[in-house]
């Protein structure tokens, strides 16, 4: 562990160098990446200095135990606080997922249930909207189907951290992938019958303009259409909205919320970017495949990850037995619980070894 520690604080070291010139940050691209690392070293770097000076407060303190009482309880405290310190290092130093600090695409896609799936749709967006308000995030939305009552067919967003910092959205939001389930009597059911349905979501880190992916037009199909309001209603004159379809994988991304026909294809096609490098990543590794593709399969509610029970006001997360009663906080944008517990199981299964 030490060789290991070493050659992180040395990186973390050269980095403040390399930062506190002015001429790299002449590349916005490159500072930026940088300033990641330099911020997910940190909570190492600060970890492994406290560890250092409170060894060498103990020697001191043991030292001088024997002339004064007060060193001797000082030298018993610092010994008892010693392996919380080291165990708290020894999480940081295991290898992190590279996209923690990264800002997400996330989708939501009304399934099995007609209009009460898209209104459950609309739910979820407005969970993870209030979720994003509480923790200090922007939310812009990029593209929507709204449904007649109010929902939404599909709806992707992108959700963004103010500030670089090495637990970014992703860190928190990149379990939500998965078929949700709502029990409930729809708005539609006219003899108070409880209804299943589903929705899915899908979640994706948001690369960097600068990553390493080709994109070949002939291997695009862009089409242009009119931006849509509530109940499919044209809030354009001019066809500004657009649609990507990249034929090889089959991948399709649209905006529709810029201003311009432009800046929707670009928007678009970074979209595209992100998918496609999350689609190399798991290429490259099984178990992430294996994990991508279990995010949604068909949105189908047999294939569920989490569970809104209205007549229980029950939520329940499958993966992990997490169950709480109190469903209308967390569609308020109250995530934190259940999103600590899947982190948590995350972090044992690590520090395991699985």
């Amino acid at each position: 562990m030490s060789q290991s520690l070493d050659s992180l604080l040395a990186e973390y070291d050269e980095l403040e160098k390399k930062l506190a010139d002015p001429s790299v940050h002449a590349d916005q691209a490159g500072a930026r990446k940088l300033g990641k690392r330099y911020a997910a070293l940190g909570p190492i770097v600060k970890a492994a200095r406290e560890i250092e000076q409170a060894r060498s407060d103990l020697g001191a303190a043991k030292e001088l135990a024997s002339e004064d009482q007060a060193f001797a309880d000082e030298a018993k405290q610092i010994e008892e606080q010693l392996p919380k310190m080291e165990e708290k290092l020894t999480e940081l130093l295991l290898p992190r997922d590279p996209h923690d600090g990264d800002d997400v695409l996330l989708e939501i896609k009304s399934g099995e249930g007609g209009e009460e799936s898209a209104l459950f749709a609309g739910d979820l967006l407005r969970m993870y909207t209030r979720y994003a308000e509480r923790q200090g995030w922007k939310v812009e939305m990029l593209d929507g189907t709204d449904s007649d009552l109010g929902g939404f067919k599909d709806v992707t967003v992108a959700i963004k951290a103010k500030t670089t910092t090495p637990d970014g959205v992703w860190s928190r939001l990149k379990w939500e992938g998965g078929v949700h389930r709502v029990q409930r009597v729809p708005v539609t059911e006219s003899q108070g019958r409880i209804h299943t349905s589903a929705a899915g979501v899908l979640v994706f880190p948001e690369t960097e303009e600068t990553a390493e992916v080709e994109i070949d037009e002939k291997d695009l199909r862009i089409d242009v259409y009119r931006s849509s309001g509530k109940g499919g209603q044209s809030v354009n004159t001019t066809d500004s909205a657009v649609r990507i379809t990249h034929l090889p994988t089959g991948i399709v991304t649209s905006c529709q919320n810029e201003r311009s026909q432009l800046q929707n294809k670009a928007r678009a096609m970074q979209v595209l970017q992100s998918r496609l490098v999350a689609l190399a990543e798991e290429q490259k590794a099984q178990e992430q495949s294996d994990a991508r593709r279990t995010q949604i399969r068909t949105v189908d509610r047999s294939e569920r990850v989490r569970t809104y029970n209205f007549p229980e006001s029950r939520i329940s997360d499958h993966r992990v037995g997490y169950k709480a009663h109190n469903l209308d906080q967390v569609l308020d944008g109250d995530l934190d619980a259940v999103v600590d517990a899947l982190a948590a199981a995350d972090r044992a299964e690590r520090l395991a070894g699985g």
